[in-house]
C-alpha cells in the first residue's frame, strides 16, 4: 500500500449530483428489472416533458447484496431479479443522461483468495463495464472485517481508476484504512421516511414541518449525506422539504429523492422538475455558503453563491407569517456594487424588482414554508424568464419548446404584468390563447384574474379550545375519527391523496409498486377485502410487535346507509383468526349515525359471521376486537349480495369503551375542550387544524368536529389525517407513536360553510391534561386564480 493522497470522488467544491435511490420502492427483497424499467420510464418522461435531468439512479438493498449477507451477479437470486443483467437498464438510463449506483456492503471478500478476487472483480466491473458511479455501503449488510481493509482499499482504488468520480456513501460503517476512500457519511444516522423515522416535534399544518426545523450540517460541509427527501408518505409540504435539501444544504447529492415520487399529483410534477432544473442552473453557485443570523433571517437560513450572485434559503416553522428584510450587502455575501435584480423562486416565482446595493428587500415567509431567493447583479445577470406584477409557476422551460407559465393572481383583481426574459428571445406571447406580444417588449400589460376577492385571510386562527365537561356525544366523536381514518399503508394514503393520473409513465410506476408480490402478500390495503381475491386481505403485521391500539377493533364503513341482514368476514384458518378462537363469539355493534349503536353477536366458525338486525338500515360496523388477517368481507340482504362500492375498513384503532376497566387498562374520557365557530369563507383545499400543544400521552388525545346540520340535527365529522400519522399497516417500519404535540386535520368541504361547528378534543384516562389546544384554518396555497402564458420562439435565440 502507498501513501498516495486519495481523491474520494468529490470534494467540497464539486457541484451537486441529483439522485434517486429505490429504498421504500422495494425493501430488502430488492428491485427487479421490470420494476426498475418502469421507474426509469417515469424519469425519462420527466426528462422529455420538463427537461429534468437525473444524474444517478441507485439500486437500494437486495439488488446484489442484502440485509446481513453478500451476493453476486452469478447467483440464482440475481438472475431471477435481473434475467438479462444490468446492461439493458444501463442503456435505458444512459438515454437520459443518468448513471447507475448500488447499495452494498463493504466486505464480501470471503475467506479465500479466490473469493476475495471474485468480489474485487465484481465491484470493479460495475464501474468499468457499466459505468456505475455510486456505491452506498451500509452496515445493514455487514461490517468490514479488519483483515479485509487492505482488500477494500485495493478494490476502491481500482474502481476509481475507471470512475474517478465514484461516490462512496458511508452508512454507519467503521472502515479503518478505507475511511479516506469514503465520500460522505450519513448525517445524524437519520433516514427520512416521514412519520416512520422522522416526525414533527411540534404542532404544524402538515407532517413535514420537521424538515424546516432540522438544522444545517456542521460547518455546511457538503461531503455529507442527509438521506434526501422521501416521497412515499405524508406528501403535503414536500416542495419545501426538497427546497431545503437542495438549496439550503446543497450537499454532494442534491436534489436527492427516494421512495415513490410517482405518488405525487399530476399537477405537482412540473414543480418537481422545476426544482431540479433551478438547482442544476444554479449548482455552480451553491458550493459555497454561509449561515445567516437567526434573529434577522429565521432559523437555519443560508446564503450561497459569490460576490455577484447569491441564493438564499429561508424557513418559517411557525404558525404566523414572518417578514424578513434582506439587505443587499455583504451581510448576505454580496460584494458587487449593484444594482441587483431580486427574484423569488419558491413558493411561486416572482421578479421582485431591481434594487441598489445596500437596499433592503422585504419578503414574507409563509407559515410552515421555505422561501428561496435569487439575487444577482444586473451585470452578472439572472437567466430564465421571470414575471413581475404577479406570481408565476414555470410549467415548462425546455430548449426547443415554447415556454409555458401559469400567472397567478388574487381572484377579482387586475395586475400589471411585466416579463424579464433573462437573455432569451421570443417572437410570440399568448395569454390563454390570445396574443399579448407587448409583453415581449418589456411593457406592462394588465392581466385580469377571474373570481371574487377573498374577504378573510386564507390562513387564520379560529381560536383556543376551552375546557368543558365531557360531552354526551364523546363516543360519536371518537368513532367519527376512527371511521374517517384508516389503517392502510402510508403509500396507499398518498395514492388516495393524489388521485388518478393521466400520465402512462406515472401509472406504470404506480402499478409496478403496488402490484409487486410482497406488497400484496403483506396485506396492507383495505381494498383487498372487497376484490374477490382470497390471496390478499387486510392484516396486522407482527414484525415490529403489536401495532394495534388497545387490542384494536375491526371497523367497516359501508359508505352509505343501507339494509343488510348477514355479514361475513372471511379467514382461512385458526391462525388467521387469532387472537379470536374458533367456535367462540365476539361482540360487535352497528350504527347508522355513529351515535346510536346496536349490539351484534359474531360467531367464529369457518368464517366470522353475524346476523344483522334488519329492521332498519345501517352504515357502520365495529367489533370489540378482530382477527389478525381478514381475507374478504361480504354482506347480503335477503339473500342478495350487496355491492361493495365505497366500502372501507380498518383494524388498528382501539375499541370504544366508557368502562373504567378494560384488559388494557381504563379507557374513559376524563377531560374535554371545545371551540364553537362558523366558517363563512375558506380557500380551495382548506383544512381545519386542531393543534394539541403539549405531551398528552401515547394515543390519549383524540379530536373531531361536531356539526349542526341546519335542520335541528347533528353530524360528526372525523379527522382522516393527523400529525404524527395514525397507526398504519406499514410497508417498511412502523409509524412513530403519537405521544404529544399532535395536529388533527379535517378537510373543509363546501357543506361545512355557514354551519355551526364545534372543534372538540378529548383526553382519555392516563393522559396529561396540561395542554393548550387551538384551531386554525389553512390551505396548501393562497387562493389564486391562474392564467396560462405561452412564449414561443420561431428561431434560435
Amino acid at each position: 500500500m502507498t501513501n498516495t493522497p486519495v481523491f474520494p470522488g468529490a470534494d467540497e467544491s464539486t457541484p451537486s449530483l441529483s439522485q434517486y435511490f429505490s429504498w421504500i420502492n422495494n425493501t430488502n427483497e430488492g428491485a427487479t428489472a421490470a420494476q426498475t424499467a418502469a421507474n426509469l420510464r417515469f424519469f425519462q418522461w420527466l426528462h422529455d416533458e420538463y427537461g429534468m435531468v437525473l444524474d444517478i439512479y441507485a439500486f437500494d438493498a437486495g439488488a446484489i447484496d442484502g440485509a446481513g449477507g453478500y451476493g453476486s451477479t452469478d447467483s440464482e437470486r440475481f438472475h431471477r431479479q435481473f434475467p438479462q443483467g444490468f446492461a439493458p437498464l444501463v442503456a435505458q438510463a444512459q438515454a437520459m443522461g443518468t448513471r447507475l449506483g448500488l447499495w452494498c456492503g463493504p466486505d464480501g471478500f470471503g475467506d479465500t483468495q479466490a473469493e476475495e478476487s471474485a468480489r474485487h472483480d465484481l465491484m470493479v466491473s460495475l464501474c468499468r463495464d457499466h459505468g456505475f458511479v455510486l456505491f452506498k455501503m451500509d452496515g445493514v449488510c455487514g461490517a468490514l472485517r479488519p483483515e479485509k481493509q487492505d482488500a477494500f482499499v485495493r478494490m476502491l482504488t481500482e474502481c476509481r481508476r475507471h470512475r474517478p468520480d465514484l461516490i462512496l456513501l458511508n452508512h454507519r460503517l467503521k472502515l479503518g484504512k478505507g475511511m479516506p476512500h469514503a465520500t460522505t457519511y450519513l448525517w445524524e444516522g437519520v433516514e427520512t421516511y416521514v412519520d416512520v423515522h422522522v416526525t414533527n416535534q411540534r404542532c404544524a399544518t402538515h407532517n413535514r414541518a420537521w424538515a424546516l426545523e432540522r438544522g444545517n450540517v456542521p460547518n455546511l460541509g457538503r461531503l455529507t449525506e442527509d438521506h434526501g427527501v422521501c416521497l412515499s408518505s405524508c406528501l403535503d409540504g414536500w416542495e419545501d422539504d426538497l427546497v431545503v435539501q437542495a438549496f439550503g444544504r446543497s450537499l454532494i447529492l442534491a436534489p436527492e429523492l427516494y421512495g415513490n415520487p410517482w405518488l405525487l399529483r399530476d399537477d405537482e410534477y412540473p414543480r418537481l422538475a422545476r426544482i431540479f432544473n433551478l438547482h442544476r442552473r444554479l449548482r455552480h453557485l451553491l458550493v459555497r455558503g454561509q449561515v445567516l443570523p437567526e434573529v434577522d433571517f429565521g432559523p437555519h437560513a443560508v446564503s450561497r453563491g459569490d460576490g455577484t450572485h447569491r441564493v438564499l434559503c429561508l424557513r418559517n416553522p411557525t404558525w404566523e407569517a414572518r417578514t424578513v428584510r434582506v439587505p443587499l450587502s455583504a451581510a448576505i455575501g454580496l460584494e458587487a456594487a449593484g444594482p441587483f435584480t431580486v427574484r423569488r423562486l419558491h413558493p411561486r416565482e416572482r421578479w421582485l424588482g431591481t434594487f441598489a446595493a445596500g437596499a433592503e428587500v422585504a419578503v414574507e415567509v409563509e407559515p410552515f414554508r421555505a422561501l428561496l431567493l435569487e439575487i444577482a447583479s444586473v451585470a452578472a445577470g439572472a437567466t430564465g424568464v421571470a414575471v413581475s406584477g404577479a406570481d408565476a409557476e414555470v410549467v415548462r422551460e425546455v430548449a426547443g419548446r415554447p415556454v409555458e407559465l401559469r400567472l397567478l393572481g388574487t381572484p377579482g383583481t387586475t395586475s400589471a404584468v411585466r416579463l424579464d426574459l433573462g437573455g432569451s428571445r421570443f417572437d410570440r406571447a399568448t395569454l390563454d390563447g390570445v396574443e399579448v406580444n407587448a409583453l415581449l417588449s418589456g411593457n406592462a400589460v394588465p392581466v385580469d384574474f377571474a373570481g371574487t376577492p377573498p374577504t378573510q385571510p386564507w390562513h387564520r386562527k379560529l381560536g383556543d379550545l376551552a375546557p368543558v365537561p365531557v360531552p354526551a356525544d364523546a363516543e360519536a366523536l371518537y368513532e367519527a375519527t376512527a371511521f374517517a381514518a384508516d389503517s392502510n399503508a402510508l403509500e396507499v394514503r398518498e395514492l388516495e391523496r393524489s388521485g388518478p393520473t393521466a400520465v402512462p409513465a406515472v401509472q406504470a410506476a404506480r402499478d409496478a409498486f403496488f402490484d409487486q408480490p410482497l406488497f400484496r402478500q403483506r396485506h396492507l390495503w383495505d381494498r383487498n377485502l372487497f376484490d374477490d381475491d382470497g390471496s390478499t386481505g387486510l392484516g396486522v403485521g407482527r414484525r415490529w410487535g403489536e401495532q394495534r391500539i388497545r387490542g384494536g377493533s375491526f371497523r367497516l364503513d359501508l359508505g352509505k346507509v343501507q339494509h343488510l341482514d348477514r355479514l361475513t368476514l372471511a379467514v382461512r384458518d385458526e391462525y388467521e383468526l387469532q387472537p379470536l378462537k374458533s367456535q367462540e363469539s365476539v361482540w360487535g355493534s352497528v350504527s347508522a349515525d355513529l351515535r346510536e349503536w346496536v349490539p351484534v353477536r359474531f360467531f367464529a366458525g369457518s368464517a366470522l359471521e353475524a346476523v344483522i338486525p334488519d329492521q332498519r338500515p345501517w352504515r357502520y360496523v365495529r367489533l370489540s376486537g378482530g382477527p389478525d388477517l381478514v381475507r374478504e368481507v361480504r354482506a347480503s340482504y335477503r339473500g342478495v349480495a350487496l355491492q361493495r362500492v365505497g366500502w372501507r375498513a380498518s383494524n388498528l384503532f382501539a375499541p370504544w369503551s366508557d368502562r373504567r376497566w378494560t384488559p388494557w387498562g381504563p379507557m374513559h374520557v376524563e377531560q374535554a375542550w371545545e371551540l364553537p365557530f362558523t366558517l363563512t369563507e375558506a380557500a380551495p383545499q382548506s383544512t381545519l387544524c386542531i393543534a394539541v400543544h403539549g405531551q398528552h400521552g401515547q394515543e390519549r388525545a383524540w379530536c373531531a368536529l361536531r356539526v349542526e346540520d341546519g335542520a335541528g340535527g347533528t353530524i360528526w365529522r372525523g379527522c382522516p389525517r393527523r400529525s404524527p400519522s395514525f397507526p398504519a399497516n406499514t410497508w417498511e417500519c412502523p409509524v412513530r407513536p403519537c405521544t404529544g404535540n399532535s395536529t388533527w386535520y379535517v378537510p373543509v368541504t363546501a357543506d361545512l360553510l355557514g354551519k355551526r361547528c364545534t372543534a372538540v378534543a378529548l383526553l382519555f384516562h392516563g393522559g396529561k391534561p396540561e395542554l393548550h389546544i387551538e384551531a386554525w384554518v389553512t390551505a396548501t396555497a393562497p387562493p389564486l386564480a391562474a392564467r396560462t402564458l405561452v412564449l414561443t420562439s420561431t428561431g434560435p435565440d
